[in-house]
């Protein structure tokens, strides 16, 4: 699936779109996924996969099980759409930072993998930190670029 605006191979910025730069770090679309995604996932784990809340706490594949439903559900609605229902709030979008087209399911569900690397140390999350173009890791590994759409800034 193809992006319908113009993109330079090689570049880092897509012409008509604001990077995730300019954003300073916000990262609300996190919650909003959380909530909108995940949290069903596990009250089906918790309350009809196991049988409560005891069953969920001394299970460890349960949360490994929502886990893995939750990156299946982000890969798709990233390969599909480049976008989770987090991100579409803030008109956000994932592409491939050399061509601007939409990643496939393989690279997005690797791209949360890392996600989840990154999220377990402390220097996977200071990357950013430290790097000009504020890239995350898992944007590094992927070859990923999250963009915000200039368009829709005009129409709030």
């Amino acid at each position: 699936m193809h992006l319908k605006m113009e993109f330079k191979p090689g570049s880092t910025m897509v012409p008509g779109v604001i990077t995730r730069t300019t954003l300073r770090g916000m990262r609300p679309w996190i919650i909003t996924d959380m909530f909108m995604i995940y949290m069903p996932i596990m009250f089906i784990v918790t309350y009809i996969v196991v049988s409560g809340k005891d069953e969920l706490q001394a299970s460890q594949l349960a949360p490994l099980l929502a886990t893995l439903t939750y990156g299946l559900i982000y890969s798709i609605f990233l390969s599909r759409l480049g976008q989770t229902p987090g991100k579409k709030a803030y008109d956000l979008k994932v592409v491939d930072a050399k061509t601007g087209e939409y990643i496939g399911f393989f690279r997005a569900f690797l791209r949360f993998v890392v996600f989840l690397f990154s999220a377990t140390t402390i220097f996977a999350l200071s990357v950013p930190l430290f790097r000009k173009d504020k890239k995350a890791l898992y944007d590094l590994v992927c070859g990923t670029l999250v963009v915000f759409q200039k368009e829709q800034i005009a129409k709030k």
